[in-house]
């Protein structure tokens, strides 16, 4: 194999000789410009955290624990990310909830189905990380003020009940209290400041030094980062050419995304050296149907609630994989189904939820009646086909445990549907989590073409790829993004400073 060096490199990239050459001299002559990097910083700090998600705080706040001092800069004009409008359920074998519950866990477990419902397409070293630091998550953010419910369940595309639940609705928790830590810190947040580029000292050689950010009226300003830069910008599931190219079965769907993640930190470290992996790997979730208005969710509870045809038939496993339900959905002539539940279900959901069914009533995406054959009316489904599944599940699949039909786990089939009003809402499929992303470690380092750490260069959340596989585990992100935003930090925080 012929050897690969600087030069090479720096030919392979688009770059002279001559400025190869005079790159080599740089080390030779300190006092040299560099052109690769700006004249002058306009602002400068020990850590630089791209993407003010959950991740990202997370980093900034074990950065600043670590005794750097770190800067958070945000493409939109609010914090919070995705992490702000997720479900908020998080992942973890607990020693103290799970035993009260008479349920049999371990990180090994989690570590074991996380791997196999990714198809063995993730990294075993990052998951077992992923499963060992979950639990020290849930006290870590119980330590910040976080308040998590007493019982564990297994939530939509969960795979085993361990995904705990924030008292507050949604992931406003998380954000309000990793908001509340910045501020104890004195940690600053930027909003509105865009990366367009990554800063290192040469293409494929050297430290990554700062970023280069563009404002909301295009204004540029390079910031320095002494120790290292962190990147937490989330993917791309909002850049719909990106999403088609690399699976065109997402083809017309519309995303769940908050506007912003569109990979365009993801692709500027390309620029410096990172390497992408799994890109192909996109994930779909109940949401509206194409010329719907709302995303409206009534499956989380995976033991109580079906999804059902326009003819009323059930069409697969409430609790199987994302992707097998995904494909199911789609796989239904008009590519959309419905999620039905009882009064006592509905009930059990939290106030967010209950306010957007509210809202789909009234504009006809969600309905409630108080007979089954009433709903099917209103949902536009065939009265008698609905009321048959429905007898059919109560009095065949829980009386039994036993699912002939989708093979659904005995231990989702506790709850009968049969208390009235009943609830449904349209379940079509919008993208949800793209799985792909950049290589990273074990440290959180961001990793090159041959699997070398680019030195101070982080990332963590969504902007990784690898880790997942094929397929997300439901209440695996959140997790994600704390346990790896936590290694990012603190690793970026223990960096010898460069100044």
């Amino acid at each position: 194999m012929k050897k690969i060096n600087r030069r090479s490199l720096f030919k392979f990239a688009g770059v002279s000789a001559a400025a190869a050459a005079g790159v080599g001299s740089l080390h030779a002559q300190e006092k040299k410009k560099n052109p690769f990097l700006p004249e002058k910083w306009d602002e400068s700090y020990d850590v630089i955290v791209v993407g003010a998600g959950g991740a990202g705080m997370a980093a900034a706040i074990k950065a600043a624990d670590n005794g750097a001092k770190p800067v958070l800069l945000e493409k939109l004009l609010f914090t919070g990310g995705n992490t702000q409008v997720a479900q908020g359920q998080i992942n973890a074998a607990d020693p103290v909830r799970q035993p009260k519950q008479g349920i049999e866990d371990s990180p090994e477990k989690h570590a074991a189905q996380t791997l196999a419902a990714g198809d063995y397409r993730g990294d075993p070293a990052r998951v077992k990380v992923l499963c060992d630091n979950a639990y020290d998550v849930i006290v870590w953010l119980e330590g910040l003020g976080m308040v998590f419910k007493d019982t564990v369940f297994q939530m939509f595309g969960g795979l085993y009940p361990r995904a705990h639940s924030p008292a507050v609705p949604k992931g406003k928790g998380y954000t309000s209290v990793l908001t509340k830590a910045l501020a104890e810190r004195n940690v600053p947040v930027k909003t509105g400041l865009s990366v367009i580029e990554i800063y290192r000292e040469m293409p494929f050689e050297g430290d990554v030094v700062g970023v280069k950010v563009k404002d909301l009226k295009g204004r540029i300003m390079n910031i320095e980062a002494k120790k290292a830069v962190v990147l937490a910008s989330g993917g791309f599931a909002g850049n719909q050419y990106l999403r088609e190219l690399h699976d065109p079965r997402v083809k017309d769907l519309g995303t769940d995304n908050i506007p912003g993640h569109t990979g365009d930190v993801m692709l500027a470290a390309t620029r410096v050296g990172g390497y992408l992996v799994g890109m192909d790997f996109i994930q779909s979730t109940p949401g509206a149907p194409a010329g719907k208005k709302m995303k409206i969710i009534l499956n989380t509870d995976v033991g109580g609630s079906i999804y059902v045809d326009k003819r009323g038939n059930r069409i697969v496993d409430e609790g199987a994989r994302r992707d097998v339900i995904r494909d199911a959905v789609l796989g239904t002539p008009e590519r959309y189904a419905y999620t039905v539940v009882d009064d006592v279900v509905y009930q059990g959901y939290n106030s967010a939820v209950h306010e957007s069914i509210e809202q789909g009533i009234r504009i006809n995406e969600a309905w409630t009646a108080p007979t089954v054959k009433e709903l099917a009316v209103k949902m536009g489904v065939d009265p008698e086909g609905l009321q048959k599944t429905i007898d059919r599940y109560n009095n065949v699949l829980v009386k039994n445990k036993k699912d002939p039909d989708f093979g659904k786990a005995p231990r989702n089939l506790v709850k009968r549907i049969e208390k009235g009003p009943f609830w449904a809402c349209y379940t079509g499929m919008t993208v949800h989590h793209t799985m792909g992303g950049l290589n990273t470690n074990t440290k959180a380092q961001v990793l090159d073409a041959l699997g070398q750490p680019i030195p101070r260069l982080y990332a963590a959340g969504e902007i990784t790829g690898g880790i997942h596989g094929t397929n997300r585990v439901g209440g695996n992100a959140v997790l994600d993004c704390f346990v790896f935003g936590r290694i990012a930090g603190e690793n970026a925080g223990k960096e010898q400073s460069r100044a």
